[in-house]
């Protein structure tokens, strides 16, 4: 006997309240599934070329992780303690630089500190606050991210999950297929192609341009001895997924550690700022179009909403599938205003009965 909608609906309905609440329940313990998942999708279509070359899905998934380990160990000796180390150093300095900017406004504009200014009391709040909470979040990130059970998680069980995903991928899709409600199946595939084409756009290609204007970033401003050009870099190219951020993020911190630096040098701030246009130039005009498209359905504030509900509704795991149930939730929107412009909801009773 078929199922009646109204029941159907109920059914689903539960389905996904069961999938949020484990979400929320289970937390971080799903974070290298989450991980591996991601890193299986996003090299789903290099193994796929591989096998186009004439290369079985194993031998493929096998020259994916050996070229995986050789980045991250290129990563882990050369990159990552740098990182680390200037991230410390700089928020070890971040009080001085408040320090040396109370100096500057006291001598170039006393009349914007004195006792009633908002600016005084401004500065004075970030820099006691960052005097009592910037050590303790410092170590609170480093003491977790140095603990054990998060370095076997992340280091030895994502890696796993990411192989056998990505062996299994083809697989899995045609037994998700092969499991699709019969008589919703051909909707079903239609808003997952959608998905898939947003995620590939968005995720994908944004990815790769995070990736490149990122290292841009870095070397450029390392190359013009910007102290903590490599953790600017980072942070810039970590957030260019949202036009603009990025830069706007990126480059005020490079631009304001440049006038503490170099104060006087203007050829050598002007180079920093001039490293962002750059940036800002390759990405709208070649970078963003070539990788990522014309238009993939993800407005900025939709991304802004996604990151501030799903984080705080389930934390960093949140954060992780924010960008990915953003895509998934916009072509369902798109796909259910389309249902309702074609309904008589929308349309009127008198209208639908002349068609």
């Amino acid at each position: 006997m078929p199922m009646q909608r109204q029941d159907q609906v109920r059914y689903w309905s539960i389905a996904a309240l069961v999938l949020v609440l484990a979400l929320w329940l289970l937390g971080n313990m799903l974070l290298p599934f989450v991980l591996g998942g991601a890193i299986a999708y996003f090299m789903d279509p290099v193994a796929d070329r591989l096998e186009t070359w004439g290369l079985s899905r194993t031998l493929a998934t096998a020259l994916i992780t050996v070229g995986a380990i050789v980045v991250f160990v290129i990563l882990a000796l050369a990159v990552i303690p740098t990182l680390i180390k200037q991230m410390v150093e700089l928020i070890e300095i971040m009080p001085q630089v408040f320090r040396d900017l109370w100096a500057f406004f006291s001598d170039r504009f006393p009349s914007l500190l004195d006792e009633n200014s908002s600016i005084r009391h401004a500065l004075i709040d970030i820099g006691e606050a960052l005097k009592s909470k910037g050590g303790a979040v410092l170590n609170g990130v480093l003491g977790s991210a140095k603990s054990l059970i998060n370095i076997i998680i992340l280091l030895l069980i994502t890696p796993v999950v990411a192989v056998y995903l990505l062996l299994d991928w083809d697989r899995m899709i045609a037994r998700v297929d092969e499991l699709l409600p019969r008589d919703h199946a051909p909707v079903v595939r239609q808003l997952a192609r959608e998905v898939d084409d947003t995620l590939a756009s968005f995720i994908r290609g944004m990815g790769m341009v995070s990736l490149i204007l990122g290292t841009y970033y870095a070397v450029a401003l390392m190359a013009v001895g910007l102290q903590f050009g490599l953790v600017v870099g980072f942070i810039a190219g970590l957030v260019t997924f949202i036009p603009y951020l990025g830069a706007l993020i990126g480059g005020s911190l490079a631009i304001g550690l440049a006038l503490f630096q170099f104060w006087g040098e203007w050829g050598s701030i002007g180079l920093v700022a001039l490293i962002f246009v750059i940036g800002q130039v390759v990405e709208g005009n070649f970078l963003t179009p070539k990788l990522v498209g014309g238009s993939i359905g993800l407005h900025p504030v939709w991304l802004l909403l996604a990151l501030s509900v799903f984080g705080g509704l389930f934390g960093f795991i949140g954060m992780l599938v924010a960008v990915p149930l953003a895509a998934v939730l916009g072509v369902v929107a798109r796909f259910g205003v389309g249902q309702y412009t074609e309904s008589s909801l929308f349309q009127g009773e008198s209208r639908t009965k002349d068609e």
